[in-house]
């Protein structure tokens, strides 16, 4: 049976902030996660299965041209709606603060 204790250890490792009201309730559900994850240990498996893995490949395609280097480069760019030059402009989506 898992502590109060061990709930706010574990909420502490996973950076989540549990409130004391909210303890009893995730000590019951830590319970029953690691019954349900208890289960595997039942589970009768084949200690000596020997399979045989498959042979690794690459599976590239021989180097060359597809095609003429930047043939879409401009088909592309006149589709996007702001770009400098060759360069899409986006709008910013992450921030340092």
């Amino acid at each position: 049976m898992a502590t109060a204790a061990e709930v706010k250890k574990l909420a502490a490792l996973a950076r989540i902030k549990v409130e004391d009201a909210e303890l009893e309730k995730f000590t019951k559900e830590f319970d029953a996660i690691l019954a349900y994850v208890g289960q595997l240990t039942q589970l009768d498996l084949p200690q000596d299965v020997h399979e045989e893995k498959p042979l690794l490949r690459n599976v590239m395609r021989e180097d060359g041209e597809p095609h003429v280097s930047g043939a879409y480069t401009a088909k592309l760019t006149e589709q996007f709606p702001a770009h400098d030059g060759d360069a899409l402009s986006v709008k910013q989506i992450i921030s340092h603060d």
